[in-house]
């Protein structure tokens, strides 16, 4: 379990592809700190760590993790948003994260709102989507790259998020443009409360 605060960003060292898997080798801050089996987001994406060297350390992403996330287009160089598994006694300054990103959106639109950026996001939708959870709400929580933020302004397939200043240097953020894919994660207590929602009208019918 995460909370989206992100802690620092990682560089994608090497990828190798393995099967319908890849392997990513990623260097950062904290890897000398990591150990084997522990899970770290990556993009907002849960990966357990099978390998470490120094500051360097490997996780493996498999076929559906890559065909729901964008960790597939990630290539030597690109940088990732990551955050290490929430500490129980410690505050939740995000949100309950969970780590498994249920679609992807595209940046749509990126406005410099003096000093912060609001970014806009389009994900695809449809009435079986809705039913699972997967929308947002005016004020509500979502997750975008691993980045617990609020929703304003939500539509049936799109949404905007505020970025101040330190958000945007300190993630992946400012490297997201009109055009890029980032991973979405929708708020969990949502998802619950939609499928009791649906279970409860396939009782009613």
């Amino acid at each position: 379990m995460f909370s989206g605060i992100i802690e620092t960003t990682a560089r994608v060292v090497a990828v190798e592809q393995d099967k319908e898997n890849k392997h990513f080798t990623m260097a950062c801050d904290f890897g000398h700190e990591l150990k084997i089996d522990q899970s770290v987001a990556h993009n907002g994406v849960c990966l357990t760590v099978v390998k470490i060297d120094g500051d360097r350390y490997v996780v493996t992403a498999m076929d559906e993790t890559l065909k729901r996330s964008n960790l597939g287009q990630l290539q030597p160089g690109d940088e990732v948003n990551v955050e290490r598994s929430m500490i129980m006694n410690g505050r939740l300054d995000g949100h309950i994260v969970q780590g498994h990103v249920d679609t992807t959106a595209t940046c749509v639109n990126i406005t410099d709102a003096d000093g912060s950026y609001e970014f806009t996001f389009e994900y695809e939708a449809s009435d079986e989507m809705i039913a699972h959870g997967y929308f947002t709400v005016d004020k509500g929580s979502v997750t975008v790259n691993g980045v617990s933020l609020t929703v304003c302004e939500p539509t049936r397939n799109t949404f905007k998020v505020c970025i101040i200043p330190f958000t945007y240097e300190h993630t992946n953020f400012h490297h997201i443009k009109v055009g890029t894919k980032v991973n979405i994660e929708f708020d969990i207590l949502g998802k619950y409360i939609s499928r009791l929602a649906s279970l409860q009208n396939n009782t009613a019918q």
